[in-house]
């Protein structure tokens, strides 16, 4: 049987089709219809479990969609996870983010980790070896600070390529641009990596998200970049709410 992974962040929607651990079939988009849905039943009819985790609002006929047709169950602060959850206020803490540390703690059993994840925000998740996540940190990611500067002056111009080589001194505004944002998200991020290696000092440092490419080129720091890691954390906590209830 398979398990179908649905992932819905701020900008896009990422999904996964597993055998177990295993990962058969990965798709992304900008709004998930229910007609994608169907095909993924007619192309994947071993299709029995899904879990979805969502920061945004899911429409309610897709809710029904996936209620009626598969053993469907939402990711919450109150889903039984894997871990030992110390966040202070788990109702508010993003899914994501919970998924990321429950692929982490999959991947890298006995082993403190520090989860960067580079997407709409940049967001830090520390947990231990013991299997405590402890929380972490939200910062602006790398299109949210060009919008701002586009957004917070009259002048300045929305860049929109985050992939862009830039030189530390800009001779143009859009190369000074460019500068500050990519240059200083780099410096910030491992700053924040070499603090939380003070505290920890067999850190492993696992970087996901969207802008993944751009930190993997770019920081000092020594990282392994997990591309799937939500979607694999998210994978790994179906399976085990499935062992319970066997």
């Amino acid at each position: 049987m398979h398990n179908l992974i649905l992932d819905f962040g701020n900008t896009l929607y990422k999904g996964a089709i597993f055998d177990d651990s295993n990962l058969l079939f990965k798709f992304s988009g900008t709004k998930m219809q229910i007609q994608d849905l169907v095909d993924l039943k007619t192309n994947y009819p071993n299709i029995r479990k899904v879990i979805l985790s969502s920061v945004i609002e899911i429409p309610a006929e897709l809710l029904d969609f996936l209620h009626t047709n598969f053993d469907f169950q939402e990711l919450t602060h109150q889903t039984p996870l894997p871990i030992i959850n110390l966040y202070e206020t788990p109702e508010t803490l993003g899914k994501d983010r919970l998924a990321a540390v429950v692929g982490a703690f999959q991947l890298f059993p006995n082993q403190n980790v520090l989860i960067v994840d580079a997407g709409s925000s940049i967001t830090y998740d520390m947990i231990t070896k013991e299997g405590h996540y402890l929380g972490g940190g939200i910062s602006l990611g790398i299109e949210m600070r060009f919008k701002a500067l586009h957004h917070f002056t009259k002048k300045l111009p929305l860049i929109v390529d985050t992939e862009a080589k830039t030189e530390l001194i800009g001779k143009t505004t859009r190369d000074s641009i460019l500068s500050g944002v990519l240059n200083g998200v780099c410096a910030e991020v491992d700053g924040i990596i070499n603090q939380y290696k003070q505290k920890f000092p067999d850190l492993l440092v696992l970087i996901t998200g969207g802008n993944l490419k751009h930190f993997d080129k770019n920081l000092k720091n020594n990282i392994f970049a997990a591309e799937n890691l939500v979607l694999q954390g998210l994978n790994f906590i179906l399976n085990y709410n499935d062992k319970k209830q066997a």
